[in-house]
């Protein structure tokens, strides 16, 4: 019991899915799986906010 609203709710998506048409940017998506370099090169893992705490580094929480 209490399935009735999420099959109906899956029903209603896949609907939509099936039905619909979009309009699809192929090469975003080829870009997308590929990988484009421009993109990975200008993230930063750490962003510039944290680097003025790095010289406060307490060390380990635990001896």
């Amino acid at each position: 019991m209490g399935r009735g609203r999420a099959k109906a709710k899956q029903t209603k998506v896949a609907r939509d899915l099936k039905y619909r048409t979009y309009e699809t940017d192929f090469g975003a998506l080829a870009r997308e799986l590929h990988g484009d370099e421009d993109t990975s090169q200008k993230a930063d893992p750490i962003p510039d906010d944290y680097d003025d705490w790095s010289d406060y580094d307490a060390g380990p929480s635990r001896p």
